[in-house]
């Protein structure tokens, strides 16, 4: 199999932010006012954030297309109320309250439940779905896939600021592990012990419902896909469309595998997305093969080589991807050379707006 096979989708959450560059509560007046576009345009948890979805796609160019435009269309939604679109998986500028929750009863009823977790600090993320055949095949690719995800999170990681530097890459990843089900995935013997475990978490209570089963790797509930939901929001649609294209490979890669999956200790890979969320490609990861610590950036060529037999005519795409980010940086990186020329947060904010009429 190749990854052109297999269809992709792309979801991503922003930040929508004032002249100044403090949050906005007019997320949902801004997707209620775009105009019709492909793909869908969506209120998410916070009031200070809207979501683009694309529709299925079957290459990185469509991917892509779809991305800039969804993008455009929320940055010229928001420039008519005066505000602006900020593709940053955490606020740069402190916020000294809380930020208000969407007003739609599901939103309410997790503020209620998960408290404090679900009331602080909005992130912002990307999802990846990929096609697959059914929920039994999702899991074997899961448990395939669950030693590169630090990889992918050293790749996209967009978050240092959160009114001041974390000292983290991605500052998202660390807010958006309390919730109970946040992290990697466990390694599943199979469909049945995927389903026992969801139905224990939700018995336990730790999930209000299947939708908040936030794993880095999930069955979609409502379509046949395995969603991937490691990644920060990326500083610019090619970023993102990397990410999808590299997931497509994995998932085309870990359905032509055979024999048993690669045995990973579940707080062995905990303990690597803590360190790839804290450097990005700049620092050190174990190997998601031999364990070995060394740099991540050439774990990024191993995976790469790796994906080189499935991924076909997107091989010289995820290349130019690969160089790009060499050349220019992880969003992380980008973030903190616009602070480093003045110290200034507003500065940042100003270098990651999306610019009306840019689609």
């Amino acid at each position: 199999m190749t990854a052109e096979q297999l269809t992709m989708g792309v979801e991503e959450e922003f930040l929508l932010v004032r002249a100044d560059g403090r949050l906005s509560r007019f997320g949902p007046e801004v997707v209620d006012a775009a105009e019709e576009t492909e793909g869908e345009l969506e209120p998410e948890l916070k009031r200070c954030q809207v979501e683009a979805v694309s529709s299925v796609c079957r290459s990185p160019d469509e991917v892509l297309g779809q991305l800039t435009s969804l993008r455009g269309e929320l940055a010229d939604t928001a420039a008519k109320r005066g505000l602006r679109l900020l593709p940053s998986g955490c606020p740069v500028l402190p916020e000294t309250g809380e930020q208000e929750i969407t007003p739609k009863p599901r939103y309410l009823r997790m503020a209620q439940w998960f408290g404090a977790t679900a009331r602080s600090l909005a992130t912002c993320g990307c999802h990846v779905h990929v096609g697959i055949s059914d929920r039994e095949t999702g899991v074997a690719v899961s448990n395939r896939v669950r030693p590169w995800l630090p990889v992918l999170l050293a790749l996209t990681v967009n978050s240092p600021f959160n009114g001041g530097d974390s000292g983290y890459a991605s500052w998202r990843y660390q807010e958006w592990s309390r919730w109970p089900s946040a992290g990697p995935p466990p390694a599943f013997a199979g469909l049945d012990e995927y389903e026992s475990t969801v139905d224990a978490m939700l018995r336990a209570g730790a999930l209000m419902d299947r939708a908040t089963i936030y794993w880095d790797v999930r069955l979609s509930e409502h379509q046949p896909t395995i969603e991937f939901r490691v990644a920060d929001v990326a500083a610019v649609p090619e970023d993102a469309t990397l990410l999808a294209t590299l997931v497509r490979g994995l998932v085309a890669r870990a359905l032509d595998a055979a024999g048993p999956p690669p045995q990973l200790p579940q707080a062995v890979l905990r303990a690597n997305l803590w360190r790839a969320s804290r450097e990005g490609l700049t620092g050190a990861t174990l190997h998601p093969v031999t364990g070995e610590l060394g740099p991540t950036q050439a774990h990024v060529d191993d995976l790469v080589e790796y994906l080189r037999p499935v991924l076909g005519g997107d091989l010289e795409f995820v290349k130019a991807g690969v160089a790009r980010l060499r050349e220019h940086g992880t969003g992380a990186r980008r973030q903190r050379a616009a602070f480093a020329r003045r110290d200034e947060l507003v500065d940042v904010v100003d270098a990651l707006v999306v610019t009306p009429g840019s689609a």
